[in-house]
């Protein structure tokens, strides 16, 4: 039997002997927590408040604006942005080598989105390992691109002769 790549788990449970990195994925630290202590009392081994529900979507939540399927639409539209994209790419990536849980506050993990961020990095990964593994044809070499900088810096080693230089107006 495989084992499960994504778990879950609730701030300060007692760790399991298959979790291996737990990842903090709250907006913010548990009160009266020393930041020293988090590790130690179970709260994370990684802290990343970048994959919470944003202060606004908590908020309406909590104070009974929304329903629990409003929250999860909403947070799925808040995951799809680039820098949270990012990250649950990378985690998706780790799937193969690591097992992750992801940890919260709330005690009912059905109705957190600790359980919809599970889904997103499992799909992220299913997405990944069919591309990774898809037979490929040979490719033609291509064109190197970089980045602004580093053609900046190509230049200054390598100046082109001044025939070869973009007339200035």
């Amino acid at each position: 039997m495989s084992r499960d790549p994504i778990t879950t788990y609730r701030y300060g449970a007692p760790r399991s002997r298959d979790e291996l990195l737990r990842i903090g994925v709250t907006r913010h630290p548990p009160r009266g927590v020393p930041r020293e202590d988090r590790q130690r009392l179970g709260y994370w081994d990684v802290w990343l408040p970048l994959l919470a529900p944003s202060a606004g979507l908590l908020a309406s939540y909590r104070k009974g604006e929304i329903p629990f399927e409003k929250l999860a639409q909403r947070y799925r539209a808040e995951m799809r942005q680039p820098e949270s994209r990012q990250v649950i790419g990378l985690l998706a990536a780790l799937l193969p080598f690591q097992t992750i849980s992801l940890g919260c506050f709330c005690e009912d993990e059905t109705r957190c989105h600790r359980t919809i961020l599970r889904e997103l990095i499992l799909a992220e990964a299913k997405t990944r390992a069919a591309t990774l593994f898809a037979p490929t044809a040979p490719e033609e070499p291509r064109e190197h691109f970089a980045s602004p900088v580093c053609y900046a810096f190509e230049e200054r080693e390598n100046p082109a002769p001044p025939e070869a230089r973009p007339e200035q107006e």
